[in-house]
Order: structure tokens, then C-alpha cells, then sequence
């Protein structure tokens, strides 16, 4: 007899069924982004010459096998770093020729109207998207790579006390330390946010994929960061990949307050500021025990005249901070689209994808493309950036 618990058994049986719908999710996407390039490079009317098309498929075959089995060792239990750069720089490329792969037949229309006829119409068509696509992949990977710039944007809150007027908040977010090794990348990052000379530095989230005793020397210039009142960070949805308990123990341990579900007080010209930070909106259901996006909980007595500046993670958690009165939520997650078009897909998941908007009478959000990146090592118009917002009165 078996002492294995049914709950154990159940568990383990449906994290095997989860395991195959995202094979199978994996299969048939790639099989959808690989299948327009082919047609549009290789058969649709190129006429090339046998070798050529034989080379071409082999290839696009290689990469139909190639992106499931290295996403599968890069983001699956193995967690092989070498296996998810190169997942992930497939699953990037893939998307870009895809994407131009479909805006191709634009210009394949043009040509057609202009009486431009097969196979010179098509060849023309098929050698302007390998040209675009490497173009773009070059440039993708020196954006998403390079130091973020520093974009400034002023704030009115009306609440804010004379001391607080012109007071500077730095943020960071999305910085993904990941299997590419950014260690050098992310002092820079340290320097430049130190060159601000910011009353309250912020991390918004994703901090890091993997845990820290694996991530540690990339994420361990952050300690340098100086501010004047406050370092302060919250979760993202990656750290409920990898022990979100461990890095916001990890922060504490490296001067950071880490904000789970709770606030501290700022205080400039005698004025005070609460800032707050909840949990990722997937802490919930991520199964971490005490953790779960709790706007109540964080700004437990808290002084309701004080105006609010809450940390969350995901824009789309700006509906609790609306109900809570708070005056401006600082958000990242969407990384700006990170690959265009993408940003259309993820408007469908949040309610904006970069800058500052309004909800209620109130509440302002500023949601950042994001200072590192997830995934594929390209950025394709959405640039990078670390935030200054300076907070003014009315």
C-alpha cells in the first residue's frame, strides 16, 4: 500500500497534465509563426532552386524542433542557461519574421498591382523580409542590452505637502536578471540611478528568474544604490517562479525595504508621503503561503490624509488602488510591448501599456516599458528606461 497522500498524487498528476497542454501550446504556435515565414520565403512563387529550398526547410525544420526542446530545458525543471538563451533567441527571431513575414504581402500586393510578376515579385518580397528582420534583430539586441535612458516625467498631486514638492522618485523595473550574465550591465544600472540623487528609489518587480543563490552577483550592485529617504521594492510575477520569500529576504538583507503587503513614511520639509507596495496579482494563486496583493492590509494605519504612493507590479491592479484613494500607483510588467507588435496583445491583459494615465477623480498610474527584459534578448520599439518622477503640487 501505497503512503503516498492523494493530495500529493493529485497535485503531481495535474502539474503532468499542465505539462502537456504547454507542449502542445509550444507545438502549435511555433508551427503557426514558422509556417508564414516558409511559405513566404521559400514557397510562394520564389521559384528557387532546389538546394536553396532544401537548405531553407531544413533549417526552419531545425528551428520547429529546436524552440520547444530548449524552452522545455531552459524553463523547465533542468532550468540550463545555455538551453533558455537559446530558446529564447529563437522564440524573438521567430516572432519578428513572422511578424514581417505577414506585412510582406503588403508589399507583395504593391508589386502585383505594378505588374511586377512571379518569381521576381516574390524573390523581391522574400529577400526584403530577411533584410528587414536582420536589421531589426541587430538593433533589438543593442537596445535591449544597452544602458536604459532616463526618462523624466513630472507628477502633480494635489495632496502633496510644500515639503514634498519637488520630491524625486526613482524607479526601476523589470529588470529580469536571467541566464544571460548582466552583472557588468547592472552596475551601470546602480551608477545611473545613483547619478540621480533620488529622494525614494522604487523596484517594481520581476526583479530577477531563477533564485538568488543563482542570481546573486547580478543583482547584488543594487546594494550601491543610494537614496536620500527610501529604497523600496515589491514582487513581480517571476519572483512566484522561483521563492518570491527568498528575494524579498534578499532585498531586506541588502538595505531594501521590502514592501510585502505593508508602508513606510517619508518625510521632507515637514511634510510626510505614505509609500506603500502590495504583492504581485499572481502571488495568490501562486500557492506561496502569506503572500496575495492586499491594498488594505499594506496601508493598515496609515494616515488617511497622508497622500499615497503605491509600488504594485502590474497596471492592472489599479482598480484597488482607485478604491483605496491613492494618488499615484507606479506599475512596469508590460515592458512597453518589449517586441513590437506585441504591445496590441498585451493591451488586451492590461489596461495600459506605457506612461502616465488617470482612473477616477484621484488616481494616476505610470506604468514603465520596463529597465532590463524578459525572454528574447531584443527590444523592437520600446525602449528601455529608468524612471524620474517628479512628484509637484497642484
Amino acid at each position: 500500500m501505497s503512503d503516498t497522500p492523494a493530495v500529493v498524487v493529485e497535485t503531481a498528476a495535474r502539474e503532468r497534465r499542465r505539462g502537456l497542454v504547454r507542449r502542445v501550446v509550444v507545438f502549435v504556435i511555433a508551427f503557426v509563426l514558422l509556417g508564414v515565414p516558409w511559405w513566404t520565403l521559400l514557397s510562394a512563387g520564389t521559384h528557387w532552386p532546389t538546394p536553396v529550398v532544401i537548405v531553407g526547410t531544413v533549417a526552419f525544420a531545425a528551428a520547429f524542433v529546436g524552440l520547444p526542446v530548449a524552452m522545455a530545458l531552459g524553463q523547465g525543471r533542468r532550468h540550463l542557461d545555455g538551453a533558455a538563451v537559446t530558446g529564447d533567441t529563437l522564440l524573438g527571431a521567430i516572432w519578428v519574421l513572422f511578424v514581417w513575414s505577414v506585412l510582406a504581402q503588403l508589399l507583395r500586393l504593391a508589386l502585383a498591382l505594378a505588374g511586377v510578376a512571379d518569381p521576381a515579385r516574390s524573390r523581391v518580397v522574400a529577400l526584403a523580409v530577411v533584410v528587414v528582420v536582420a536589421v531589426l534583430l541587430i538593433w533589438g539586441f543593442v537596445e535591449a542590452m544597452r544602458l536604459p535612458r532616463t526618462k523624466r516625467v513630472d507628477v502633480v498631486i494635489p495632496r502633496l505637502g510644500e515639503g514634498l514638492d519637488g520630491l524625486c522618485v526613482a524607479m526601476i523595473t523589470d529588470t529580469h536578471y536571467g541566464p544571460i550574465d548582466r552583472t557588468r550591465w547592472s552596475t551601470l544600472v546602480a551608477d545611473r540611478v545613483n547619478e540621480i540623487d533620488a529622494d525614494v528609489v522604487c523596484h517594481v518587480g520581476d526583479l530577477a528568474d531563477g533564485m538568488p543563490a543563482v542570481r546573486d552577483q547580478q543583482v547584488r550592485p543594487l546594494a550601491a544604490v543610494r537614496a536620500r529617504l527610501a529604497r523600496v521594492y515589491v514582487t513581480g510575477n517571476h519572483e512566484y517562479f522561483s521563492e518570491a520569500q527568498s528575494w524579498l529576504d534578499y532585498m531586506t538583507g541588502i538595505g531594501w525595504n521590502a514592501l510585502h503587503n505593508a508602508h513606510v513614511v517619508v518625510e521632507r520639509g515637514g511634510d510626510r508621503l505614505i509609500v506603500a507596495g502590495v504583492d504581485d496579482a499572481t502571488a495568490r494563486g501562486s500557492g506561496t503561503a502569506g503572500h496575495g496583493a492586499d491594498l488594505p492590509k499594506a496601508l493598515a494605519d496609515a494616515d488617511p490624509e497622508l497622500p499615497i504612493l503605491l509600488l504594485a507590479h502590474q497596471p492592472k491592479q489599479i482598480p484597488a488602488a482607485v478604491r483605496a484613494g491613492v494618488d499615484l500607483q507606479i506599475s512596469g510588467h508590460t515592458h512597453g510591448g518589449q517586441i513590437w507588435p506585441f504591445n496590441v496583445l498585451v493591451r488586451l491583459d492590461q489596461p495600459v501599456v506605457h506612461g502616465l494615465s488617470r482612473h477616477g477623480e484621484r488616481t494616476q498610474l505610470y506604468t514603465s516599458r520596463g529597465t532590463g527584459f524578459w525572454g528574447p534578448p531584443f527590444r523592437v520599439f520600446a525602449p528601455s528606461e529608468i524612471t524620474v518622477l517628479t512628484l509637484r503640487r497642484a
